[in-house]
């Protein structure tokens, strides 16, 4: 981790979070995997791969009395997801320790739900950021398939599984959805109306048999442009983004 830290407001200011100036930065796309995650109070929840915490601590502010626990590679990372959790005044566990390496503290442990942002890139593509958080991050050296099977084993029967990535990882993603997972659900985000998508957040219950479902897309913003001179959020968009409101409900 390079360089200082910057103190970011998320959820309308609910949350402060704590993260590197030029490491790897969470946003958008973690609020919309705590969103997307549909536990309920008192349910066990665990977070592979957290990162400073961000997208656990949106889903907490959301959803009461969960027994939320993270896992993160790296130790600084996971230091600062820690000093969140204690900032925000907020309930969470945060084990660090590598997925396809699962640490004894959560190997025999299972959750309702598992969520997860894994790196966007395949090893080996793109170049290297200069900062190794960040390059680790985005374009980390664990294969998506493995990423999938160690959520699956997590999970209890009926437990739900919710990933979040690249449009274009999402035939990987799929691929990695074996037997053990059914009622798998696409739900894709296009930046504009007529916009092609660009992120995917894709859930699947364990030991469901419901057929896969392709939802319709989630439009993120509208044409109109604010005071910022940046196109204004959707509705949907802003309530989740600034009012921890979760996703919208399937239609039909």
């Amino acid at each position: 981790m390079t360089g200082g830290l910057t103190h970011d407001a998320f959820l309308g200011g609910r949350l402060t979070i704590a993260q590197p100036a030029d490491g790897f930065r969470a946003g958008v796309d973690a609020v919309l995997l705590a969103a997307a995650t549909p536990a309920k109070a008192g349910d066990h929840v665990l977070e592979l791969g957290c990162g400073v915490g961000t997208a656990l601590l949106c889903l907490g502010v959301r959803v009461p009395d969960l027994d939320i626990t993270g896992l993160e590679l790296q130790p600084d990372y996971a230091e600062l997801a820690r000093a969140n959790v204690a900032s925000n005044g907020a309930q969470a566990e945060i084990v660090t320790g590598n997925l396809s390496e699962m640490p004894v503290a959560l190997r025999n442990r299972s959750f309702d739900h598992v969520l997860a942002n894994p790196p966007y890139y395949r090893p080996g593509v793109g170049h290297a950021s200069v900062d190794k958080g960040r390059d680790t991050a985005l374009r980390g050296e664990t294969d998506l398939a493995i990423w999938v099977d160690v959520a699956t084993r997590r999970l209890r029967p009926r437990g739900c599984l919710t990933i979040i990535q690249r449009i274009d990882r999402l035939p990987d993603l799929l691929r990695a959805c074996d037997a053990r997972l059914g009622a798998i659900t696409v739900r894709a985000f296009t930046p504009q109306q007529d916009r092609n998508a660009h992120l995917v957040i894709v859930q699947a219950t364990k030991g469901a048999r419901a057929p896969f479902r392709m939802a319709a897309p989630i439009v993120m913003h509208t044409n109109e442009t604010g005071g910022s001179g940046r196109k204004e959020f959707t509705p949907d968009l802003s309530a989740i983004l600034r009012d921890g409101a979760p996703l919208p409900p399937l239609s039909g």
